[in-house]
């Protein structure tokens, strides 16, 4: 397949290394250090499920440069989602489909008022994983999966033919039949887990070890199982107690990509994770408290590190 990767870091660098090794033309959408790193030393995954040095590895600086693709592996910040899909028009009219793994649970719609719905489909990546330097994709665990689908649950053409891509590359891919179930029962772990390690500027071990903030942790799953059940998203009461479990198994050192990206004194998505919970929460009637405070507390660091 020829696959375009807009956002080449934890997740789009991740899976995009993956399927470039496995023999796909797969074309990167980097910028900065990134960008050069690239180019002269290739793309290096350092992985516990196995790491893999690409070089040489195709990568631009715009998806101008591009002059077709059959699937475009979305991964930028929220922060970059209309600028990277303007700059996307041009693949898409020629036939290329968009599959959004970005955080948060709002990417395809704002994907699509740019390029039209029907360029879109929406995926969830489940990793750990990120930038520790240019060129390099440290992934943590022995996780790293994929699941995307049509809004109808249907197998089309272009869902299979990405999925068996992902299969022969040796990822762990899978077919979603009710993408808005998938995408919130990623949302209820990843808002939590982000907000809190976030919050905490460290990894997922201490949190669970102190009940005050475990108790806390607990809170944010719960409150964001209940906003999607209010929105009707096809999650369960149950599904809080199972993300829970699943956090429980998640390994110590594990820090959300916002906790990186605070850390580095980069821009976070707050607004997109905890702050899209408190505000779908007080849409619908759902209050979210825990995230609203988590969401208030991070906000100062929306842009960067705050001007003193």
């Amino acid at each position: 397949m020829k696959i375009t990767v807009m956002g080449p870091g934890g997740v789009g660098g991740y899976f995009g290394g993956r399927l470039a090794a496995a023999g796909n033309e797969v074309t990167f959408v980097a910028r900065g250090s990134h960008l050069e790193v690239m180019r002269d030393k290739g793309l290096r995954l350092d992985s516990e499920i196995g790491s893999v040095h690409l070089n040489p590895v195709k990568v631009v600086a715009s998806a101008a440069e591009i002059p077709a693709a059959d699937a475009v592996i979305f991964a930028v910040k929220m922060r970059d989602t209309e600028s990277a899909a303007e700059s996307l028009k041009g693949l898409t009219a020629k036939g290329a489909t968009i599959f959004t793994f970005q955080n948060g649970v709002e990417s395809a719609e704002r994907i699509g008022k740019v390029t039209g719905p029907g360029s879109v489909v929406e995926g969830a990546a489940r990793i750990a994983s990120n930038i520790p330097e240019p060129g390099v994709i440290k992934q943590i665990g022995k996780f790293a999966s994929l699941e995307f689908g049509e809004r109808d649950g249907k197998p089309t053409p272009r869902v299979t033919a990405l999925h068996k891509a992902c299969v022969k590359a040796g990822i762990d891919a899978r077919v979603s039949e009710n993408i808005s179930r998938t995408l919130w029962l990623k949302f209820a772990m990843l808002s939590a887990v982000s907000g809190m390690t976030a919050l905490t500027r460290g990894p997922l071990g201490p949190i669970r070890d102190k009940a005050e903030s475990y108790a806390m942790l607990k809170d944010a799953v719960q409150e964001t199982v209940a906003v999607g059940l209010a929105l009707k998203t096809g999650l369960n009461p149950e599904d809080a107690a199972s993300t829970i479990k699943l956090i429980d198994g998640l390994p110590r050192p594990m820090m959300a990509s916002m906790c990186h990206d605070l850390l580095a004194g980069k821009p976070i998505e707050i607004a997109g994770l905890s702050g899209a919970v408190a505000r779908l929460g007080k849409a619908n009637g759902a209050p979210a408290p825990t995230h609203a405070f988590i969401a208030a507390a991070l906000a100062p660091f929306t842009d960067g590190p705050p001007k003193v």
